[in-house]
């Protein structure tokens, strides 16, 4: 005779039972692929379980994109013109093979990708963070860091990610807890080709503007308080930098990173999104700070004019590394002194 529990369940019985409730649990976060699919839940959950995912686009529906990863937390942000619009679970680097940290753009975009590196390994919707290999793509999402380096995200959610984000849009990617204002250090902020740095002197009318450099692509603004210079990038390529004069009693400590939003003030001046902040020290106001620098007015008519939604601008009290740049993961900021500006 079958065996039965006490609530009068054959064990037969309790173990088809199990393995039904088993199946129909996992349904929703397991793909045919093998990979973690995702589920939907509500906002403001008290806690995401892997492959979890809130995603509310239709509150922002427009602007410029920033995406923020919190590697202790393991978990995703992305926020539109200012607003966050989804959070998710992620699977970062495992042991051995850390996740960066640091500010990117996206170099890259494929909804079909095949990696060269592991052997074809498939990362639907890659999002290229560096040219060695650091991406985002949908994966496995086990619940804790378990990637060669890329962040991991639902199948779900990556699609989801990869409607709104386009070439150029900034990931933040931080191993402290996430909160504003804090992330781990200025890390990578550019991944692309530059070739050799120019010279630290800077000609006779304190700047120079060469967009011809770098046509199009997204732009990147580097305000160096110890050299003193404003820096201009477009697609990874400098195309601009100008000297600059900050009121003594100006002060900024820390660097603070800002992305351009859509709307202008009733001066015609950009609005900025203050994203986070680096190495302490109170976030500036830009518009207050503009009132209290000089820097020559044709360089800024020229910087106006290449600034758009998704601009990232930061301001810094590093100096800017003048060494020679290649084409994957070179560093912009450096902590080696500050150099002169102009020739003895």
């Amino acid at each position: 005779m079958m065996a039965e529990l006490s609530c009068g369940i054959s064990v037969s019985a309790r173990i088809a039972a199990i393995v039904l409730l088993c199946l129909v649990m996992a349904s929703p976060l397991t793909g045919e692929s093998g990979f973690t699919k995702g589920r939907e839940i509500e906002p403001l959950p008290s806690e995401l379980k892997p492959g979890d995912y809130v995603w509310i686009p239709e509150i922002s529906p427009a602007g410029p994109v920033v995406v923020v990863v919190s590697i202790p937390d393991q978990e995703m942000y992305v926020y539109r013109n200012g607003v966050r619009i989804g959070r998710s679970t992620v699977s970062t680097g495992a042991t051995g093979h850390p996740t960066p940290t640091g500010i990117f753009t996206i170099l890259q975009k494929r909804e079909d990708y095949e990696s060269s590196i592991y052997k074809g390994a498939k990362m639907p919707y890659m999002q290229r963070l560096t040219w060695d290999g650091i991406a985002m793509h949908a994966g496995k999402l086990p619940g804790y860091p378990a990637s060669h380096g890329c962040v991991r995200l639902s199948e779900d959610f990556a699609e989801k990610l990869y409607s709104v984000t386009k070439h150029g849009t900034t990931v933040i990617v931080t191993d402290q807890k996430y909160a504003p204002g804090k992330t781990a250090s200025p890390g990578f902020l550019l991944s692309g080709t530059t070739g050799e740095a120019p010279s630290r002197y800077l000609p006779a009318g304190g700047f120079e503007w060469q967009p011809d450099k770098s046509p199009d692509g997204a732009v990147s603004i580097i305000l160096s308080i110890p050299d003193s210079v404003a820096y201009v990038y477009r697609n990874s390529v400098q195309i601009g930098r100008s000297s600059f004069v900050l009121d003594k009693k100006a002060s900024v400590s820390g660097s603070h990173i800002y992305s351009a939003l859509d709307g202008m003030d009733s001066n015609g001046a950009r609005d900025w999104l203050a994203i986070t902040s680096i190495g302490g020290g109170d976030v500036p106001d830009l518009k207050t700070l503009a009132n209290s620098t000089k820097i020559p007015s044709k360089f800024l008519e020229n910087v106006r004019a290449v600034i758009a939604p998704g601009t990232t601008l930061i301001l810094t009290d590093l100096p800017v590394s003048t060494k020679t740049r290649s084409e994957q993961d070179f560093r912009i900021l450096t902590t080696e002194p500050a150099q002169p500006q102009s020739k003895p």
